[in-house]
């Protein structure tokens, strides 16, 4: 993946000094330019700074600056755009999330009927937005364990927290809410569907007198089933294509 770079250099000769427009240039894998025909050599550093030097030739002096972006600014209107892939997804790659997402539930929804006596309930909404991150988009950061489970226990907890210390409200609320997406941020742990954990708690009464284990459950002890319906739903999209 390259680089795009943004290039601008000052020619200077006797007491002459010509300012030539910005250049853009894009760099790959290779760490040698050629710039108007002279080689040069491109260092980048881990935080992405850029040296650029270059040949001293016929006693001319040359100054080069380099702004570098591996985010390079799209198109306001791109983003209302479905993203670009490089073909229409199969009807295999449909079916088998969307039956993985109907089993959990089911499941889910059976051990409800379980647990109804107790007034706490396992189908609880951010776990279809789990659901839709582990079944479609199984390679993305937020599902990977450490980011699910992490996100899980810390923003249920922070939630309890919130409700113990300001009571319910707005403030409880947007306290717990940005408590956790900063505690996502710290702990490099960011997982969207377990920033909603903190507002179900506040405002579901239900789920109040489980105080502290309300970080373990009903969340995170149904990932473990999500889980091990993911593995089941990976391996049937790459063995039964269609």
């Amino acid at each position: 993946m390259g680089v795009q770079l943004q290039a601008y250099f000052h020619h200077h000769h006797s007491r002459i000094m010509m300012a030539r427009p910005p250049l853009s240039i894009t760099c790959g894998s290779s760490n040698s330019l050629l710039f108007n025909g002279k080689k040069a050599t491109l260092r980048l550093d881990g935080s992405l700074g850029l040296h650029f030097t270059s040949r001293k030739i016929d006693r001319r002096r040359r100054d080069f600056g380099i702004v570098a972006s591996t985010n390079v600014a799209a198109p306001f209107w791109d983003g209302w755009k479905p993203e670009k892939s490089s073909a229409a997804p199969s009807l295999s790659d449909i079916l088998w999330p969307s039956a993985g997402a109907f089993a959990a539930m089911a499941i889910l929804g059976k051990m409800d009927q379980t647990l109804a006596s107790k007034g706490i309930s396992m189908t609880i909404a951010p776990l279809g937005a789990v659901c839709a991150v582990l079944f479609a988009t199984p390679s993305s950061p937020a599902a990977r364990k450490y980011n699910m489970f992490m996100a899980q226990i810390g923003c249920a907890a922070i939630g309890v927290l919130a409700f113990s210390l300001l009571g319910p409200g707005w403030l409880a609320r947007s306290t717990a809410l940005g408590a956790s997406i900063a505690f996502m941020i710290y702990t490099r742990s960011t997982h969207p569907p377990a920033a909603s954990l903190p507002l179900l708690f506040i405002d579901g009464a239900k789920f109040h007198h489980l105080n502290f284990w309300y970080a373990l459950f009903p969340g995170a002890t149904a990932c473990i089933l999500l889980c091990l319906i993911q593995e089941m739903v990976c391996y049937l999209k790459q063995n039964f294509k269609f």
